[in-house]
């Protein structure tokens, strides 16, 4: 289990908008007595849920021809 300190790490975040997720209710978290943890799989979704998928093709250069890959 991690704590705030290491979610935030591991998310490239400051603490601060690790516990606006918690109190929003946007990432899985859990309470262990007073204290918030989280499991490393619940930052691993939360981070693949933030993936976005192009909408276009990429365009690419095919010996100065532009095509879209």
């Amino acid at each position: 289990m991690l704590t705030v300190e290491q979610a935030a790490q591991r998310l490239g975040t400051g603490v601060r908008f690790v516990r606006r997720l918690v109190s929003e209710r946007r990432i899985r978290f859990y309470k262990v007595g007073k204290y918030v943890r989280f499991h490393p799989d619940d930052i691993a979704d939360y981070i693949r849920q933030g993936q976005v998928d192009p909408i276009r093709p990429v365009l690419t250069y095919t010996k100065g021809v532009p095509t879209y890959a």
